[in-house]
């Protein structure tokens, strides 16, 4: 990454944001961060900030990692959470990755931290090519609605829906809707529950 690199982080200690900070520019990167720790803060930072990616601390009690995924989800949809957490089991770090976030860093081992930043951009890098509605016809195709329910939930023709379709494949370089469907859960635009039902369909 060459430029400055957007860090929204959803964490009540300003200390911890500065250590996150540092072990970014110790890595190359040059974060330019935003700390929020309310959910109302959260979605305005989404709107005014755009960040490249959110930090999310796992112990705040103002907004939980579903919450803060469902914001996301219907405001920068292409932008990945990370989880940083001093501490987490195994159930928990693989519920929050099946409810989409990117990655679970736990915070004494911040040094995996950039790396995991660098590849959840980079494979989100083929969203920007798309618009905000082929974005959502994307979301929706892999949820498994069919062409018609889509159209009608968009309020478009259905011959709309299918150009718009066609256009999110061949922008992403994918020929079938199961890689539609992978690729959507991979980049955490539909929740591992969805890829499972759709692929098994």
């Amino acid at each position: 990454m060459t430029k400055s690199l957007r860090v929204l982080v959803l964490e009540n200690s300003e200390r911890d944001v500065e250590l996150i900070k540092q072990e970014l520019s110790r890595a190359g990167l040059d974060p330019v961060t935003r700390r929020v720790g309310s959910e109302s803060d959260f979605a305005a930072a989404l709107s005014e900030f755009s960040p490249d990616v959110v930090l999310w601390d796992y112990s705040p009690a103002q907004v939980s990692v579903c919450a803060a995924l469902q914001i996301l989800r219907r405001l920068r949809p292409i932008t990945p959470l990370i989880v940083v957490s001093d501490s987490m089991n195994g159930e928990h770090t693989v519920a929050v990755v099946r409810a989409g976030a990117e990655d679970v860093i736990l915070k004494p081992y911040l040094n995996r931290l950039a790396t995991s930043i660098s590849t959840a951009v980079s494979i989100r890098q083929p969203l920007h090519r798309l618009t905000p509605r082929q974005i959502e016809v994307l979301r929706m195709v892999a949820e498994g609605h069919r062409t018609r329910d889509i159209a009608s939930e968009l309020k478009l023709s259905v011959k709309t829906v299918e150009s718009h379709r066609g256009e999110v494949m061949k922008r992403l370089g994918m020929h079938d809707v199961v890689s539609l469907v992978r690729y959507a859960a991979r980049v955490g635009l539909i929740t591992a529950a969805f890829a499972v039902g759709s692929s098994s369909t």
